[in-house]
């Protein structure tokens, strides 16, 4: 099934309409979408190289935009949406064990690290934002640094070094924003520890 979808969001790229499925893929893809917009992203990037830092504007919006109903969905309706979600996903064990440990600092150093690098899923932690009663203008805050720092550093780097960085991307860039990511949160364990 991941697959195919996967497979599904790479055609959309090729269409004249690619700019709004963009739009779309990353506003659910913030909420509720298995599939990160990267995949569609990457490619409409490389096909259009000065159109780069447009893409990245429409990607952050919509990705800011559903993460704002991801965070209403988790505050307003979780036991009706969020939890079949979450349980569709396999996510659910996870979100509570979040949920029953955050905290205002927590919820920025996740935004942060699934902004970035995905880990957790961003809509996870959109969800978990607005169950935990986490303001939201700081949640839009959070998500507009993170999001907004992902799709433009991506940007900036497939406009200017183009397909040869576009597999050390696909291949590496997980690991390395997986590796930045744990790094941020030894930082902060080792501030709540000295604190």
């Amino acid at each position: 099934m991941l697959k195919n979808i996967y497979a599904w969001t790479m055609a959309l790229a090729a269409r004249k309409t690619a700019v709004w499925w963009l739009a779309i893929v990353a506003f659910v893809e913030s909420s509720v979408f298995v599939v990160p917009a990267d995949v569609l992203f990457l490619p409409m990037v490389l096909a259009k190289p000065k159109k780069a830092m447009f893409y990245a504007f429409v990607a952050t919006v919509a990705s800011v935009l559903g993460g704002i109903a991801g965070w209403f969905l988790g505050h307003y309706a979780f036991e009706s949406i969020a939890r079949p979600i979450l349980e569709f996903y396999g996510k659910l064990d996870s979100f509570e064990q979040l949920k029953n440990s955050v905290n205002y600092e927590t919820i920025v150093l996740l935004l942060v690290t699934s902004g970035l690098a995905h880990l957790p899923p961003i809509k996870v932690v959109t969800i978990l934002s607005g169950a935990a009663n986490i303001s939201l203008g700081l949640f839009i805050l959070s998500a507009i640094v993170a999001r907004g720092a992902r799709f433009f550093i991506l940007a900036g780097l497939l406009q200017r070094y183009g397909e040869s960085v576009r597999y050390f991307i696909e291949k590496r860039l997980g690991a390395i924003t997986a590796a930045a990511a744990a790094a941020l949160i030894a930082i902060y364990a080792v501030y709540v520890f000295v604190r």
